[in-house]
């Protein structure tokens, strides 16, 4: 069982430029800028007008944040993050080629304080923790992991007080169960794709 976001997306289509795919950043000091993730790796990054809105979302519960990207494939949310004021994320994959394109972005793009973690994710949440703010949730639709991921980070202690925790699903499956702690704040639709940002609260 992989926990990288790489892997299929029922009936969500990948897009591809050339030999590698290419996506932008929409807003804060990187916005404009390119990224190319290889077409080896069969990731489906967030659209760009999901982009907007969950960080239209998020407002000023950005600049400053500590983040997780925890299912990153190309990286776009957290790099997102990052490019609105973020003070940290922590990207994890297991794709060896996404995880060499993303660092290589980060160190091109001089990023502070980030790091990539080439790992399954539920083996990495199985490690020692350190409390986010900012989680995001977007494994591969067709792998089930969502519900898992989702107890491992509450019960095990990955969520700041009053985090916020946006996930990513396939619409017409719906939300899995998810912990009682998590209120819903939002939720949208696009296409095939649900997308949903949650308030932690105190259990």
């Amino acid at each position: 069982m992989f926990g990288g976001k790489s892997g299929s997306r029922a009936a969500v289509p990948v897009r591809r430029a050339g030999r590698a795919r290419v996506l932008r950043i929409i807003g804060g000091t990187w916005r404009g800028r390119k990224l190319r993730f290889p077409a080896s790796a069969a990731i489906r990054p967030t659209p760009d007008r999901v982009r907007e809105t969950l960080f239209n979302w998020l407002g000023a519960r950005t600049p400053g944040a500590r983040a997780l990207d925890l299912f990153a494939g190309s990286g776009a949310l957290g790099l997102e993050a990052l490019s609105r004021g973020a003070s940290h994320v922590t990207f994890v994959e297991h794709d060896e080629a996404a995880v060499r394109e993303l660092r290589a972005r980060l160190t091109e793009w001089q990023a502070g304080d980030a790091r990539v973690e080439r790992a399954d994710a539920l083996r990495y949440l199985a490690g020692e923790a350190r409390p986010f703010d900012l989680v995001f949730l977007d494994p591969p639709f067709a792998s089930e992991l969502l519900s898992e991921a989702a107890r491992m980070l509450e019960e095990r202690h990955w969520l700041g007080s009053g985090a916020l925790i946006y996930v990513e699903c396939a619409a017409r499956a719906g939300l899995p169960p998810l912990p009682a702690s998590w209120r819903p704040l939002k939720a949208k639709q696009a296409g095939e794709v649900g997308y949903h940002l949650f308030a932690r609260t105190a259990p």
